[in-house]
């Protein structure tokens, strides 16, 4: 295991330098000057001079990629030029938010989509079978931003069953002690289940919206995984012997069927990353994803690069975990590896 995940890290350094380099000169390719805008319309051609001086930007393409990968070894992203601060403080202090949406809406989605998919294929051609299509079509279908929208209309605005989407708590609520960043972990650490009821209701429509995006994929490849298991002939023989439906389904069948759903789960959660900033946006949530949106706007690169590059290096930690998921699952992975 340990030889598998030395491989994967191996393999993943060429990626991440390739993501340096392109985000690097993709930044520099947008329209716009970041001297201009921060100066001013009506700014001198002498005072947006001084500023793209000390910004770096009159130098030549190779000195300021050398310059912004020094910076990086040492951990330094750069300063914001919207908001002042340290790129790797603003990144820290806005990830907790979008991973606790992330992983709310995956898990919400996980816990509806695998049940699904198993019903529909331990019973095809039933109601739930065709609900499970209906489901992943729909899901499918319509646009994560979209999604928000009608939830957001629905809920909030017709039956105002939700509060105002305006980011993580209520105006009347503060934010708990932080300890993980995660608002409805912090507030039950803390006993304060006002906050934690508070938080979870200002969650539920974009973990809700990230929900519906990511049950597709996962509820299509459950059914479709666990239809070519129960015909295969281990089932047909555990069955013959006598064993529980219950058992035959999830202790042999089940099982066997986690790998190609784990790698879909894998997939549905960078699509999630992806996602995110639309839903953030939205939901005026204060995560990674609208503030390197914010920030493309104003042609500010160092927010943008620190961004692409934060969810790089999740990525490359996510495709690791899933090997190493693969493992526990599967013996053979490891002895392949």
């Amino acid at each position: 295991m340990l030889t598998l995940i030395g491989k994967r890290l191996m393999f993943a350094i060429p990626s991440l330098i390739g993501v340096v380099i392109v985000t690097f000169l993709l930044t520099r390719a947008l329209p716009g000057d970041p001297a201009a805008y921060f100066a001013g319309p009506a700014a001198s051609k002498e005072a947006i001079e001084q500023i793209r001086h000390k910004l770096g930007l009159d130098k030549s393409l190779p000195e300021q990629f050398v310059r912004y990968t020094a910076d990086l070894a040492r951990g330094n992203l750069g300063e914001s030029l919207t908001t002042g601060q340290p790129v790797v403080t603003e990144i820290k202090n806005r990830l907790p938010a979008s991973a606790e949406l992330t992983l709310f809406g995956l898990a919400l989605s996980v816990v509806i989509a695998i049940p699904l998919g198993i019903m529909a294929a331990t019973r095809p051609g039933s109601w739930i079978d065709h609900l499970c299509r209906v489901t992943t079509t729909a899901g499918v279908s319509l646009p994560v931003f979209f999604t928000g929208l009608l939830l957001v209309y629905v809920f909030y605005f017709k039956l105002g069953w939700s509060p105002a989407p305006l980011g993580r708590l209520d105006v009347f609520y503060s934010a708990p002690e932080t300890v993980t960043g995660f608002y409805l972990i912090d507030s039950l650490i803390a006993r304060d289940f006002e906050t934690f009821r508070s938080a979870l209701s200002q969650l539920l429509l974009p973990a809700a919206t990230l929900a519906i995006f990511s049950l597709a994929p996962i509820a299509r490849m459950t059914r479709a995984s666990m239809l070519a298991i129960l015909a295969s002939d281990f089932v047909r023989t555990a069955r013959a012997s006598g064993l529980s439906p219950r058992k035959v389904t999830m202790t042999y069948a089940f099982r066997n069927a986690m790998l190609p759903v784990v790698t879909t789960l894998s997939m549905v959660f960078s699509f999630l990353l992806g996602a995110n900033v639309l839903v953030e946006k939205v939901f005026a949530w204060p995560g990674i994803g609208s503030y390197a949106v914010e920030a493309l706007i104003a042609s500010d690169f160092a927010p943008v690069q620190g961004f692409v590059l934060t969810m790089a290096v999740m990525y490359v930690l996510l495709n690791l975990a899933i090997d190493i998921l693969y493992g526990v699952i599967d013996p053979r992975v490891r002895l392949e590896g």
